[in-house]
């Protein structure tokens, strides 16, 4: 009998790691009905970065009474393990919380993620994993600050919050970008959050004088870090004011999973993304799971709905890499969730399972 590790990312804006990894299990089944399929949930920090980790750890779904990026009540939810708190970035600041024509990052606010942190803080949690990705906002935490102070100090600073004396943080991304600069937060992300070039050069600006006043203050500037320039400087003011450490979603995801265990025994791991390319190899969601998998001697099969680059991905260590889509399928067609589900499951079923554990890669 055959053991298959499927892992595969959200098709974004068409299916969630959660769909597609259904898809791909139905195809094995279909192709060998007696393989033994451990679907596992993923997300490198962004989109569905909650679900991965709640089914990874279990834990309680919390409902927080926060504030969207146009400052407008939301309901949103994160995670508690124990003492530890996970919070998705998108879940009270992301982008899909405002409609195109509002989109406007020089308005747009991360304060409502503050809160979550502070409800967070007050249940007594003393580690928050904070996935970051998908935001609406462009202002370096400035609003998530602010939701702490007026929580933990309303009539003071920064300076005077004591309540995250004893709380560490972590924060999840695959972005090594820092804060400004031509491949800051504003030059390469803003665009696409609903900024005109004039507003990406005032965004960047704005970023500096704030990286400039907090490096004055506290004696130090952290705006080039890696990951500083995730989810629009967020991951800056977590840097800079939290002395959060960075580390890569997928990898973060992984061991908290214990996908290292799930690997004993498997013949094969499917995994995929929307489009992959030699980006894919910079870090994402795909490779994370190949690293891990090749240590293991366990062959990767990927998946995506486009693809590009093919043999540099094959000479990467992927065993295959396979489009779902016919080529004459139009993209209007290929991100419909249903035929995007069948796209999966067929081309699963045509795959080729080793059967029993790989012992060589």
């Amino acid at each position: 009998m055959s053991k298959v590790v499927i892992a595969i990312d959200s098709f974004k804006g068409c299916l969630s790691s959660l769909q597609a990894n259904e898809a791909a299990a139905q195809g094995v089944m279909q192709a060998s009905a007696d393989a033994e399929v451990v679907c596992l949930p993923v997300s490198d920090g962004g989109e569905g970065w909650l679900e991965a980790f709640h089914s990874a750890v279990g834990g309680q779904l919390v409902d927080v009474n926060a504030r969207d990026p146009m400052m407008r009540h939301v309901v949103a939810q994160y995670l508690v393990h124990d003492e530890t708190a996970v919070i998705e970035i998108a879940r009270a600041s992301g982008l899909t919380l405002v409609t195109p024509e509002e989109r406007n990052p020089m308005v747009a606010t991360s304060y409502g993620s503050g809160m979550l942190i502070v409800d967070a803080v007050r249940r007594g949690c003393r580690h928050i994993i904070v996935g970051l990705g998908g935001s609406a906002t462009s202002d370096c935490g400035m609003g998530l600050l602010r939701a702490i102070i007026d929580a933990f100090a309303p009539h003071g600073t920064w300076d005077d919050v004591r309540a995250l004396d004893d709380v560490r943080f972590t924060i999840a991304t695959d972005v090594s970008n820092p804060l400004c600069g031509p491949s800051g937060a504003a030059h390469v992300f803003a665009l696409q959050k609903g900024a005109t070039p004039e507003m990406v050069q005032a965004l960047d600006n704005r970023a500096n004088r704030f990286a400039q006043f907090s490096a004055r203050h506290f004696g130090y500037d952290r705006q080039n870090m890696a990951g500083a320039g995730a989810a629009g400087g967020l991951g800056y003011a977590f840097l800079q004011y939290m002395n959060a450490e960075c580390r890569s979603g997928i990898d973060l995801l992984l061991h908290y999973a214990g996908f290292d265990a799930l690997l004993q025994g498997a013949s094969l791991v499917i995994t995929g993304e929307g489009a992959a390319d030699r980006q894919t190899l910079m870090g994402k969601l795909p490779q994370g799971i190949l690293h891990r998998a090749k240590a293991q001697g366990v062959p990767v099969a990927l998946l995506a709905g486009s693809i590009a680059d093919g043999q540099q991905l094959l000479d990467a260590g992927f065993s295959q890499v396979l489009c779902i889509n016919p080529p004459d399928l139009s993209l209007t067609e290929a991100i419909l969730p249903d035929v995007a589900k069948t796209n999966i499951t067929t081309t699963v079923k045509a795959i080729k399972i080793p059967l029993g554990p790989s012992l060589c890669y």
